[in-house]
Formats: structure tokens, C-alpha cells, sequence
């Protein structure tokens, strides 16, 4: 079958991570507003959200677009010379643009509550610093690329394993470094909530945007070529 076209790869970037970010922050919203705050149940709630909604998009459009839904996962693509730049380019605005998106109608169904609340974005945790903060983005984005690879890039992979493996890994690492971080390892999923935030009159340091930038993409391309070097997966595209 013939490839879809870019744009309808990218509409389906943007659709899957309008997904991702809604039901993803929708969910951080929904613990803070409703529940009384983040405890280590709403942790928990938290990471199945996102773990669901990364699974149930790879299931949904996986074969069209490969379901990046994520910066971090395009420029390792693109890194390691699996996917052109132009369309790296175009699935990260797309990306950026379905997370901007799914965080206005967060704000339209829940209203200054949700700016309020932060919009369920990211920063360091108390006593986390800036470098910690990289750091540990960078350690949870690797663990994520690296299974991506594993169970989705690799063709020697069994079939059908990559939504609930790489779903696992997400609701794993922000169990883990959910607390320290916001547990991001995406860039748009940071971006989207954020600048909805600002936009709406909320506060939040931009400096500390980056590192849900610099970490994940340095974890990102790290993974990929570790993962190509160790399975000599490259050898075999």
C-alpha cells in the first residue's frame, strides 16, 4: 500500500497528541481540582492516563503516521536517518500545535479552574535543580526511545507488542520521576499546557521550559543510536 501523504501524517500527529495531552494533563487537572492534589494514588492515576492514551493512539495511528506524538521521537528518527528533515519539520508543528490545542479545550471545559491548577504542566520538583531536572528527562526519554525502538523500529520484533510496551514505559517513568520532573520526556506535551497557560494569564518560567527540551531530545538520540549500535538494527533497514 502506498504511504499517506505528509499532511495526513500530520494530521494524524496532531490528532494523536491533541489525545495525549488531553486525556494526559486532563488527568493532572482531574487530581488536582477534584481529588485534592497529586498523592501517590493520583501519581498512579496519572501515569495510566498517559500510558492509555500513547497506547491507544499507536493502535490507532501507528500505520499512518508511525505515532511519534512526540519531538523527542522525530528528531531520533530523524537522527539516525530514518525520516527526512522536511517531515521532521512538519510532525513537530504538528505536534506542537495538537498540544496547544487540546490544552485550550482543557481551559473551555473547565474554565480558570484549570489555569489555576497550572494546566497540568511541567517543572521541577522541590529541591530538583536545573541540571537534576535535565538529567532525569533525559534518563526517562531514554528508557522510552530505547523500548521504542525495541518493539516498533526493529522489524525483528514480535507484532502487535508496541502500543502496550512503549504505553508501560511512559506510565513507568512518571511514576518514577513524576514527582521530581512532571515526568514530560516530550517537548510538546511540556509546550502545549504551557503556553495555553501564558496565554490565559497564568505564570510559569520559560526558562524552565528547556529543560523538557534539552533533556528528552539528548535521552531521545542517545537511545537510538545505542539501541542501533547494540542490535545492529541499521544494518538490517
Amino acid at each position: 500500500m502506498p504511504q499517506p501523504t505528509l499532511a495526513k501524517r500530520c494530521i494524524a500527529e496532531l490528532i494523536g497528541t491533541f489525545v495525549l495531552v488531553f486525556l494526559g494533563t486532563g488527568s493532572v487537572l482531574a487530581v488536582v481540582i477534584f481529588l485534592g492534589g497529586v498523592d501517590p494514588g493520583g501519581l498512579f492515576l496519572i501515569g495510566f492516563a498517559f500510558g492509555v492514551a500513547v497506547l491507544t493512539m499507536i493502535y490507532t495511528f501507528g500505520h499512518i503516521s508511525g505515532t511519534h506524538i512526540n519531538p523527542a521521537v522525530s528528531i531520533s528518527l530523524w537522527a539516525t536517518g530514518r525520516l527526512p528533515a522536511k517531515d521532521m519539520v512538519a510532525y513537530i508543528v504538528s505536534q506542537l500545535i495538537g498540544a496547544f490545542l487540546a490544552s485550550v479545550v482543557l481551559i473551555i471545559i473547565l474554565g480558570t479552574r484549570a489555569v489555576d491548577a497550572g494546566m497540568g504542566g511541567t517543572a521541577p520538583g522541590t529541591d530538583i535543580s536545573y541540571i537534576q531536572a535535565i538529567v532525569s528527562e533525559a534518563v526517562a526519554t531514554f528508557f522510552l526511545v530505547l523500548t521504542i525502538w525495541g518493539v516498533a523500529v526493529d522489524k525483528r520484533a514480535p507484532a502487535g507488542w508496541a502500543g502496550m510496551a512503549i504505553g508501560l514505559v511512559v506510565a513507568a517513568d512518571i511514576w518514577v520521576t513524576g514527582a521530581w520532573t512532571g515526568a514530560s520526556m516530550n517537548p510538546a506535551r511540556s509546550f502545549g499546557p504551557i503556553l495555553a497557560l501564558t496565554f490565559w494569564g497564568g505564570e510559569y518560567s520559560w526558562s524552565d521550559f528547556w529543560i523538557y527540551v534539552i533533556g528528552p531530545v539528548i535521552g531521545g538520540v542517545v537511545a537510538a543510536v545505542v539501541y542501533d549500535f547494540v542490535s545492529d538494527v541499521k544494518k538490517m533497514d
